[in-house]
């Protein structure tokens, strides 16, 4: 079992920044991909960015390509998400996905093996 615990969220300005974390304790793989995904009040999930081992291979959503960056510290088995130029529209429940395939960077949720309880980010206007 691996368990991810997001933190960071919280209530910022419309462009503004916040920085999301996210560790990763358990039973680790040598190498995974991570990713993060969102889901707004009332909408369906999407994704967001992910990151494979290496972190020489990033995946952006188009909504968030510019001002998000992902990024990792494998030693300490944690992922980041650096949010700048905050939109109202980026308001949502924030998760990050493990997948045990540290080769597959992808944006589909099921590829994904677990996930964390997520962290709320609101942005006001």
């Amino acid at each position: 079992q691996v368990q991810l615990v997001e933190s960071g969220g919280g209530l910022v300005q419309a462009g503004g920044p916040l920085r999301l974390s996210c560790a990763a304790s358990g039973r680790t793989f040598s190498s995974y991909a991570m990713g993060w995904f969102r889901q707004a009040s009332g909408k369906e999930r999407e994704f967001v960015a992910a990151i494979g081992w290496s972190a020489s291979t990033t995946l952006y959503a188009d909504s968030v390509e510019g001002r998000f960056t992902i990024s990792r510290e494998n030693a300490k088995n944690t992922v980041y998400l650096q949010m700048n130029s905050l939109k109202p529209e980026d308001t949502a429940v924030y998760s990050c996905a493990y997948a045990a395939g540290g080769g597959v960077v992808t944006a589909k949720g099921y590829d994904y093996d677990y996930w964390g309880q997520g962290t709320l980010v609101t942005v006001s206007s």
